[in-house]
């Protein structure tokens, strides 16, 4: 008897999908893994057989440990016993609460801009945005960085518009791809400020200057940059003081901010269309109350510290530095991202497992298609809770775990 009523040459499919994956060594695994409440980076995983060990997490997007926070914890519990769990609808059938609202206000004033407008989740901000800019503008050209985000190339694409896409960070390329579009037609230049697989940024003022001088708008990812640089948390624009010259700042919840979400930040008026176009924001149930509670706490903390700032940048100084000195493949960054090189995907897998279950230490491989075939990378992510003997334990456990593998070791 069937179990169901998919075909075996359909179920044959979707296994020769998988087992190609693995083939290649990039089959992903996902770690079962509850941090522990107050105690961050620290976590426990959970083993196939149910026992757990007690592990460090060294490749969190929790940036600042914000998820850990309490008063971050506190105004979620808060929410809940206000208004309770779910939202209730999408923003416009009652999904729309007090939280909602100030929390986009508050966005809005991070970035300097006129107005905010939350979605579900990063990727669904830039994919949603970007495709709706397409559908607002019939005649857009988009110029994206080549090393753009998967959401912002998903957005592009079902936008419909006229996509060029420029060598990374390479102003040459960018103005010779600018003039080939029409002087009438309307123009954006997509791009990052952190580059969050090799820990570079973006050349915004340089690139604002090219907008300006062709009639481009520009639309700034911030994902990786929000919360961490400039005084007041801004990001990578907000340190270099350009922030005013970007038309849209996108950025998430998740990661500095340590909850859930995305969004959007520009004109009002562009905002209002975007809020009136985007499918994905739409029809989507809207974020939960506590959700929204908790990430409002969250931004007005961080705004208010810049000390914590201060505290990622000096930690991931001194992982670098640390790494160097023994030996081991670090890249060369200029921000709080920590990437060192393994280049196979296989290797990088075994290389995070023996980390992981002989030494208690979570990083987790980056393969393709997130990075490019044979520069598949271990990226850690220390955040300001990394202390210094947590940083020799983790040098001391790679040095062991690069000897066993026979890798070489700078003298």
């Amino acid at each position: 008897m069937r179990v169901n009523a998919m075909r075996d040459q359909d179920a044959a499919a979707f296994q020769a999908a998988v087992d190609q994956v693995r083939q290649e060594g990039r089959y992903r695994v996902f770690a079962d893994i509850r941090r522990e409440q107050g105690r961050f980076p620290h976590a426990r995983l959970r083993l196939e057989d149910g026992a757990e060990r007690r592990i460090v997490v060294w490749c969190s997007n929790d940036y600042l440990g914000q998820g850990q926070h309490p008063g971050v914890l506190a105004a979620a519990h808060a929410a809940i016993d206000d208004v309770g769990a779910g939202a209730g609808g999408t923003r416009n059938i009652s999904g729309t609460t007090s939280y909602h609202v100030d929390l986009e206000r508050e966005l809005a004033a991070l970035h300097g801009k006129q107005a905010a407008l939350l979605f579900t989740s990063g990727y669904v901000s830039n994919d949603a945005t970007l495709a709706t800019l397409g559908r607002l503008f019939p005649d857009l050209w988009i110029f994206s960085d080549e090393l753009n985000h998967a959401s912002m190339i998903e957005g592009m694409r079902r936008s419909k518009a006229q996509v060029r896409i420029f060598r990374h960070n390479d102003l040459q390329s960018l103005e010779s791809l600018l003039n080939e579009a029409p002087p009438a037609a309307a123009k954006l230049i997509a791009f990052e400020s952190v580059y969050s697989m090799d820990g570079d940024t973006a050349p915004i003022g340089d690139i604002c200057d090219l907008a300006e001088q062709y009639g481009a708008m520009t639309y700034l990812d911030e994902v990786h940059g929000v919360g961490l640089y400039g005084h007041g948390g801004g990001g990578v624009a907000e340190r270099d003081g350009v922030m005013h010259r970007v038309d849209f700042i996108e950025g998430t919840l998740a990661k500095a901010f340590g909850a859930m979400g995305g969004y959007v930040t520009g004109p009002k008026a562009a905002i209002d269309a975007i809020r009136s176009f985007a499918p994905g924001f739409i029809f989507t149930t809207s974020l939960a109350p506590s959700i929204a509670a908790a990430a409002l706490e969250s931004v007005r903390l961080v705004r208010a510290c810049p000390h914590m700032r201060d505290r990622l940048s000096e930690r991931a100084d001194r992982l670098k530095a640390l790494l160097k000195e023994a030996g081991l493949p670090v890249m060369e960054t200029t921000t709080h991202i920590v990437p060192v090189m393994v280049g196979d995907a296989a290797l990088c897998k075994r290389i995070s497992d023996a980390l992981l279950y002989e030494h208690g230490l979570y990083v987790q491989p980056i393969n393709f298609p997130t990075v490019p075939r044979g520069a598949e990378r271990l990226r850690f992510t220390p955040s300001p809770f990394h202390d210094d003997a947590l940083m020799a334990d983790l040098v001391r456990a790679l040095v062991t775990v690069w000897k066993g593998f026979d890798l070489k070791i700078a003298a």
